[in-house]
């Protein structure tokens, strides 16, 4: 009796401290709207848009080489190069629910599941189970991405 009481009450307090846990998905931050910004930017290849969703300097790292850069326009342009080389179409990426949505003051810190469709050499590619971590600063022009990598399975 006690130790199904001691398995209830254990799976009560966990319950109870997972609904309260900051920064759940549930938080829904300004800081989530611009990634989704950065992200329909992407998807409509539009590297202008997503170049306005970033911090003059950005730190990214990805999965292409040089694999890092300090400004979200010059991956694109890196990642556009990287594409033709390889015989890869823009792709689309898809994102799940955060697992992190955390806002403390003016910075945040999201973490996103992932996939990425795209087309290579006229064949279809969807890589799924990556992780999207991103960095965030509240400016007087709004939310700005200030770092982000992205992180393949």
């Amino acid at each position: 009796m006690l130790r199904r009481f001691s398995s209830a009450a254990w799976a009560a307090v966990l319950a109870l401290v997972v609904a309260e846990a900051p920064g759940s998905a549930a938080s829904g931050s300004g800081a989530m709207a611009i990634v989704r910004q950065f992200l329909d930017a992407f998807n409509r290849d539009d590297v202008a848009a997503m170049a306005a969703t970033c911090a003059p300097q950005t730190a990214i790292l990805d999965d292409f080489p040089p694999h890092t850069w300090q400004s979200c326009a010059a991956w694109a342009k890196t990642l556009g190069t990287f594409d033709k080389a390889s015989g890869n179409t823009w792709g689309t990426v898809t994102i799940g629910a955060p697992w992190h949505d955390d806002v403390t003051g003016n910075v945040a810190y999201v973490v996103v599941p992932a996939s990425f469709a795209y087309k290579s050499r006229g064949k279809p590619v969807n890589e799924t189970g990556a992780v999207w971590t991103l960095a965030l600063e509240k400016t007087a022009a709004g939310w700005r991405i200030t770092a982000w990598a992205w992180g393949g399975h």
